[in-house]
């Protein structure tokens, strides 16, 4: 009976034995092959990283405000821009709004030109998407007379598009001119703004825009622009219009530059202002031209 329990016990130990140096050559085997780069993937196929989406692509937005206005007319437009991970300028003007202390006899359209020029090279900006509204149409033509490489896309929003040896004021109703000219030689430093009903904007602006404007600097529309059609140029034009505002002029821009391949026309139903009335849409146009 104590022989057959110790050959039980010597079969039990010998198959424990048997059994743990076969796990140990698993372990060993397995590690081995871990270590020549073989593991798992020599019986498993490799699965491939799942694909990503490329990220949009991000841009730098240089915004030229109009006449009277300032950056704080941009405001709207840049939270939609700056919402989507894009970079959003929109500096004010010598002379105007929260720099209208600055008014005096010696600002021009050159003043204003430079103004943008100078907050590219400072900034030490490429590839930028120039935007000006109106009278700024005039400063963004200068702009890229001195920063050509550096526009990637130039849009003239509701805008007047600069004409070699000609001054702002030329470009404007008769009536207009003859009153500009009038305050000219009376010795004025700026032109009066208008109401703001006058850019046909939504009422519920009326009141804010009014509080904002400023008198524009009376010689940066006096001041005759020496352009050589740099702003035609640019790889990417655009020209927005606000189809809500009464502008025969900037109707045959739009109208002549719909039919020119080289172009991307948009109409907006609102009033002068766009960047006020509709700041999305806008935002939306600014991206998909960039």
């Amino acid at each position: 009976m104590e022989s057959e329990t110790t050959g039980q016990e010597v079969a039990i130990r010998a198959k424990r034995h048997v059994t743990r140096a076969i796990t140990q050559v698993s372990r060993r085997s397995v590690l081995a092959g871990l270590a020549a780069g073989a593991g798992l993937g020599a019986v498993m196929p490799a699965i491939p990283a799942p694909a990503r989406a490329a990220a949009p692509k991000k841009h730098v937005f240089l915004l030229v405000h109009g006449a009277w206005h300032g950056g704080w007319s941009y405001g709207p437009v840049e939270r939609y821009l700056a919402g989507d991970g894009h970079r959003v300028l929109r500096p004010t003007l010598t002379g105007l709004a929260e720099r209208s202390h600055l008014l005096d006899g010696d600002i021009t359209l050159d003043t204003h030109i430079t103004d943008i020029v100078n907050l590219i090279q400072w900034e030490n900006l490429e590839n930028v998407v120039l935007c000006g509204h109106s009278y700024g149409g005039w400063v963004i033509g200068g702009v890229a007379e001195r920063l050509l490489p550096r526009i990637s896309s130039i849009v003239f929003l509701d805008a007047y598009i600069p004409q070699d040896g000609r001054a702002f004021v030329d470009s404007l109703p008769r009536a207009t001119r003859t009153a500009v000219r009038r305050l000219a030689r009376q010795g004025a430093l700026s032109i009066p703004p208008p109401p703001a009903r006058t850019f046909k904007l939504n009422t519920a602006h009326l009141a804010w825009v009014d509080s904002k404007l400023t008198a524009q600097p009376i010689r940066t529309w006096l001041q005759q622009i020496r352009v050589t059609g740099a702003q035609y140029r640019v790889p990417k034009k655009t020209y927005i219009r606000a189809s809500g505002f009464n502008s025969p002029a900037f109707r045959d821009i739009h109208a002549r530059l719909k039919r020119n391949p080289a172009w991307r026309t948009y109409e907006m139903p609102c009033g002068h202002d766009a960047m006020i009335d509709m700041p999305e849409r806008l935002a939306e146009i600014l991206a998909e031209v960039a």
